[in-house]
């Protein structure tokens, strides 16, 4: 996600692929109809199906299902061919310049596949750029040499020919070309044109090239970094972005610092590895901030109890090449790897890819903590099809928990805006915030590693968690400290030079919140659950609790 919902209202050409925002993101479509009351915009539609989106649009294409990476392609040729590509973007803030090895082979000059190709895994010396004696990537500002990326992208849709991509794809040529012409006009300083995607395009093995072909797509037409511009993940849910944000997937950490593996033995490893470097004088390179991040995270979980190599050591690594992702999992668990399970806010027996494998491979565990609003079929997977009760061990525990209204915190959503959403009522019955659940959970577990000891019990024993109090035998979360820690605090006095203004410097005591990212330390003086959160809170209050109409830019920003 590159923009927020507001910022529809800003576009000229919506393109809208692998989703149904009429259907299933209305509120994203308010903004869509003021783009096109208001300024003229125009919709295009491409989908398999004659959707409700389809039927407000003001051009619908037919396609294959699975086809859009031909589709897309296509699109790229015709911008190319047709100069339609803002050239001055392309230029400068791009890699098209950039000169790659000329020994770089790619698939339609290499019998379908790329240079480097050994033992079904790639090589990829040959993919490299090529350098100066300093280091330096040597680039064609021309984009006329034949090595230079732009020239190899022109090389390598050159097949992609309307008459192919009508054969391919199912859409009438006549209709290709209408899409691509009228798309294509948003690559000019003065127009601007966005990409809405959701799971029609994510849901497919493919998913991740449907989305780098778009992106290539927005890059050639300069529909980045600008208003009403940007490629649009229309998430399902209101904090789909801020989990991700969190690391709910298994290779990050929060704020996407990427998770150590087994074989980075240190800290120093680690940020070694995870670092960026390079030697061209006007890259940012932002991510050089990386010892940063990753040392103010480690304080957010450990505080002061252990030294950041010893909080490193104590976090979990994931084994070199190994794949938890949700498929891989299930297949452990269907192979009797897993004694337990946690389905928290989550419904796998039902949304998993294979339902029956799912249910197969929960009856293998010893037992099963279900923890939702209500039961479910993953909670009741012992009564769905081929289920026979009588010979399924698995000791099934429901844990009723409070919905979004009933507890307070925040969300950050499709756009990456982060709200805070107060409780209005209270949980019924024995349900409880998550937060709660969780503290009470961490405290017994905790109590049991101090009793009893245990294989890492200091990965246990020495985290940090003050947010919140018992009130008798039950902990109560405050999720408003939380958020301070997500944002991060000075554990130490320190005089810091100013990141962003040569020459000033300022004075932070012990205990006072980070004021930005930028301020973030390596060195273990500042803590931060997730980095790109810093700032979330400040001196003023929690930023994330404004309610403010004001629009100083216009752009539908509402700071």
């Amino acid at each position: 996600m590159t923009n927020h919902w507001v910022d529809f209202k800003n576009t000229d050409v919506f393109l809208i692929m692998g989703s149904n925002p009429a259907s299933n993101h209305p509120i994203s479509f308010k903004w869509i109809q003021e783009a096109v009351e208001k300024r003229g915009a125009k919709i295009i539609c491409v989908d398999p199906r004659f959707t409700q989106s389809a039927a407000k649009a003001h051009l619908y294409a037919p396609l294959r299902s699975g086809t859009d990476i031909a589709f897309l392609g296509g699109m790229i040729k015709y911008i190319i061919d047709n100069r339609l590509y803002l050239e001055e973007y392309v230029k400068n803030f791009t890699n098209a310049s950039f000169l790659v090895n000329p020994a770089f082979k790619m698939p339609g000059e290499n019998r379908g596949v790329f240079s480097g190709l050994k033992s079904d895994k790639y090589e990829k010396d040959t993919w490299a750029y090529q350098t100066d004696a300093e280091g330096v990537v040597k680039k064609d500002m021309t984009l006329r040499d034949p090595n230079c990326v732009f020239q190899l992208l022109r090389k390598h849709y050159s097949r992609y020919t309307p008459d192919l991509v009508s054969r391919i794809t199912g859409t009438p040529k006549d209709k290709l070309i209408e899409v691509y012409k009228l798309y294509g006009s948003t690559g000019k300083p003065n127009r601007a044109g966005v990409e809405l995607y959701a799971m029609g395009w994510t849901q497919h093995t493919v998913g991740v090239q449907n989305i780098r072909a778009m992106a290539m797509v927005q890059l050639l037409l300069g529909n980045m970094g600008i208003a009403g511009g940007g490629v649009a993940a229309l998430r399902g849910e209101s904090n789909v972005q801020g989990s991700t944000d969190y690391a709910l997937l298994y290779h990050i950490w929060p704020g996407y610092l990427g998770i150590p593996a087994a074989s980075l033995k240190t800290l120093a490893d680690y940020n070694e590895k995870r670092t960026p470097k390079t030697k061209e004088k006007n890259s940012l390179n932002w991510w050089k901030n990386f010892p940063k991040y990753s040392a103010s995270f480690l304080r957010s979980m450990y505080g002061t109890n252990a030294g950041l190599d010893e909080a490193y050591q104590l976090l979990p690594k994931v084994d070199d090449g190994a794949n938890y992702s949700w498929l891989m999992l299930f297949d452990q668990m269907y192979k009797g790897k897993f004694t337990g399970f946690f389905a928290w806010g989550m419904n796998p027996a039902c949304s998993g890819a294979n339902s029956n494998k799912v249910r197969q491979a929960l009856a293998k565990l010893d037992w099963m903590v279900n923890v939702n609003l209500f039961d479910n079929e993953t909670g009741s997977f012992w009564r769905g099809p081929g289920m026979d009760p009588a010979s399924i061990k698995t000791e099934v525990f429901m844990l009723p928990c409070a919905a979004s209204i009933e507890k307070e915190g925040s969300i950050t959503n499709s756009g990456r805006l982060q709200q805070w959403r107060y409780k209005a009522v209270n949980p019924p019955g024995e349900a409880k915030p998550d937060g709660d659940i969780m503290s009470e959970l961490f405290f017994k577990v905790k109590k049991l590693y101090q009793q009893k000891g245990g294989p890492n019990s200091r990965a246990i024993t020495k985290l940090t968690w003050p947010y919140g109090k018992f009130e008798g035998k039950h902990f109560h979360y405050n999720p408003r400290a939380v958020a301070a820690e997500i944002n991060g605090r000075f554990l130490q006095n320190k005089t810091l030079e100013n990141p962003t203004k040569k020459g000033e410097f300022k004075s932070f005591k012990k205990g006072d919140l980070v004021p930005s990212f930028a301020w973030l330390q390596s060195d273990g003086s500042t803590s931060s659950g997730n980095w790109l959160y810093c700032a979330s809170i400040n001196d003023k209050g929690n930023m994330a609790m404004r309610r403010g109409k004001a629009d100083p830019t216009g752009l539908g920003l509402y700071p």
